[in-house]
């Protein structure tokens, strides 16, 4: 029943149940919620809706019906179907269910489940990996673009002079405006780059001088230690990103755009990628006092890997915590001759790099020998690429990703954690319901992956692990 030259007239909304990566069917979330259904509906799409699939996040069969919804059993819903929607990726016997040439568009994981790959490519089933679906062509916000030029400017003194090499960069508090900022300056790699509480008083500071650098945004950031007189005074570099926007601001983002033709594919248009960094920090957390109960979190010695999306939200719930600062790492500090450095004494790793295929398995950032000497007993590792045995990490100790039903696991007295949807960690409604939005985008707005394989925009070509068929 191939339906790739013509307009899904029907969808099939499935429940959350046991699947490869959902042991115990702990994952409750639904892709659409009801709202959102009625979205589709009134687009002249058909949507049938397995009975209970939104009752873990608490939406109700009567919520989806009121929305003309049609709600059928499980044995029914998968029957006849060209377009089948779910979270997570489905179960073998449900793969066993679909019907050929329809398509099945979830978070497909494809790679890390070659069995079910398998099966479903010997079944012609055309896939499309929700994860792998990107923004077509790249969109750049304003604010972004400013925190960028923004660090750009502050750091093209000490890349003409080469000695950003020998910089430390402090940027104060952490915000959206901030982020860019953070970034670029990750991408320049500079000596140290930290993030750290607005509320430091000047004894306080790790780095005064010459060779150091404190970026800030007089907008949110309210210098009551009246710090930013004494490291002027001491000879340390300041930038204010409010005073770059007043006298640069517009001038440097057109600037920009007009020397960066936005680039092909940008970022994954269905993500809860900082909510995710957020949930893994806020777990490494909660094991670290329960492991090291008499730890001051504003003290403890925090490092993270990268500083994408993911990492910025590790990043935002760290500083929401206090922690005073904490440790960021690119290229430059992650290489195998820097990382050790870094990883020493920590009371908590967050991973939020990722790395090539090629390189998965075979480049482990954070190594066993690692754990084993430089990260003390009852410290937190927390990763937030994941993997699995044929898709690694690059934590070596994680194998597999963990799951709710087992969230981290000891190895050398050290606790990690890889878990599988870590936005589950007390976060699943509310990023259900933001999935549901960027689906419901991506089927009838934006891409409008409704209208069938052959008409699929670039963005979403590069998720169709599957077929066509």
């Amino acid at each position: 029943m191939s339906d790739s030259s013509s307009r899904y007239s029907s969808i099939a909304l499935v429940k959350e149940i046991e699947s490869p990566e959902n042991p115990g069917g702990r994952e409750k979330r639904v892709a659409l919620i009801p709202s959102d259904v009625g979205q589709l509906v009134k687009s002249g799409i058909k949507v049938y809706v397995e009975y209970g699939a939104g009752n873990g996040v608490g939406f109700s069969d009567d919520e989806y019906l009121k929305n003309n919804a049609i709600m059928q059993t499980a044995e029914e819903i998968y029957v006849n179907k060209s377009l089948i929607i779910k979270f997570k990726g489905p179960a073998i016997a449900s793969v066993e269910q679909m019907s050929e040439g329809c398509t099945l568009f979830c978070m497909a994981h494809f790679n890390s489940y070659p069995d079910r790959a398998k099966l479903l490519q010997d079944r012609r089933i055309n896939v499309i990996a929700m994860e792998d679906i990107c923004e077509s062509p790249k969109y750049e916000t304003d604010h972004k673009i400013l925190a960028r030029v923004a660090m750009n400017a502050a750091l093209t003194p000490f890349i003409n002079d080469q000695t950003i090499a020998n910089l430390q960069v402090r940027v104060i508090g952490w915000s959206e405006r901030l982020r860019g900022a953070i970034k670029r300056a990750g991408n320049r790699g500079p000596r140290s780059l930290r993030v750290i509480q607005p509320t430091l008083a000047f004894n306080e500071l790790d780095a005064v001088g010459p060779n150091a650098l404190y970026f800030y945004d007089s907008q949110s950031f309210h210098d009551q230690q009246d710090i930013l007189l004494q490291l002027h005074n001491a000879g340390t570099h300041l930038f204010d990103l409010s005073e770059f926007e007043r006298e640069h601001g517009q001038q440097a983002i057109s600037a920009y755009r007009g020397s960066h033709p936005p680039e092909e594919f940008g970022l994954r248009r269905i993500q809860c990628l900082h909510e995710t960094g957020q949930a893994g920090a806020r777990y490494g957390l909660s094991l670290l006092k329960e492991h090291k109960p008499s730890v001051d979190v504003a003290n403890i010695k925090a490092v993270i890997l990268g500083y994408g999306n993911v990492g910025q939200g590790a990043l935002d719930e760290l500083h929401q915590h206090g922690v005073k600062h904490i440790h960021v790492l690119g290229r430059a500090q992650t290489a195998k001759e820097s990382i050790g450095y870094w990883l020493k004494d920590a009371d908590i790793v967050i991973n939020g790099a990722e790395q090539p295929a090629a390189l998965r398995g075979k480049n482990f950032l954070i190594s066993n020998q690692h754990v084993k000497e430089l990260i003390p007993e009852n410290s937190v590792v927390i990763d937030l690429v994941g993997g699995s045995a044929t898709n690694r990490s690059p934590v070596e100790p994680v194998i597999s990703c963990s799951f709710l039903t087992q969230p981290y696991f000891v190895q050398d007295g050290v606790l990690i954690s890889s878990l599988w949807g870590w936005p589950m960690m007390g976060m699943m409604r509310e990023t259900a319901i933001r999935y549901s939005g960027q689906i419901t985008d991506v089927l009838i707005s934006r891409e409008k992956l409704i209208n069938g394989l052959d008409k699929l925009t670039p963005g979403v070509k590069l998720a169709l692990v599957c077929g066509p068929f």
